[in-house]
């Protein structure tokens, strides 16, 4: 199965983790994924089999269509951001100040 939005998916993953009050590596644990594949799905760098997506659901007690239905709604990319930046160092924060200005600024030109 090929879900057209990573992204989405993932940002979707992000607020229902949140919402069930769950790290990564305890969805992980009760999806019986490895920390490291979850995490890419939840980055949206991953393309994960409808089977994963099921177990990824069932850890967080939602149906698959909570996850997978097109919406309108989704969750500002920008606080995603900022609440995962605030969980960097300041040293971090800087390196991605600087990767974003840099990205800014070549759609410039």
């Amino acid at each position: 199965m090929l879900i057209p939005d990573l992204s989405a998916v993932g940002t979707a993953l992000f607020a229902l983790r949140r919402k069930a009050g769950m790290t990564q590596e305890q969805v992980a644990e009760a999806a019986e994924l490895s920390a490291r594949a979850y995490a890419d799905i939840e980055r949206g760098t991953a393309n994960p089999r409808f089977l994963t997506i099921v177990r990824i659901c069932n850890a967080l007690s939602v149906t698959p269509d909570a996850l997978l239905a097109e919406r309108t709604n989704w969750p500002d990319p920008a606080e995603n951001l900022f609440d995962r930046l605030k969980r960097c160092s300041a040293q971090e924060r800087q390196t991605a100040l600087r990767l974003v200005n840099v990205y800014l600024d070549s759609l410039k030109k």
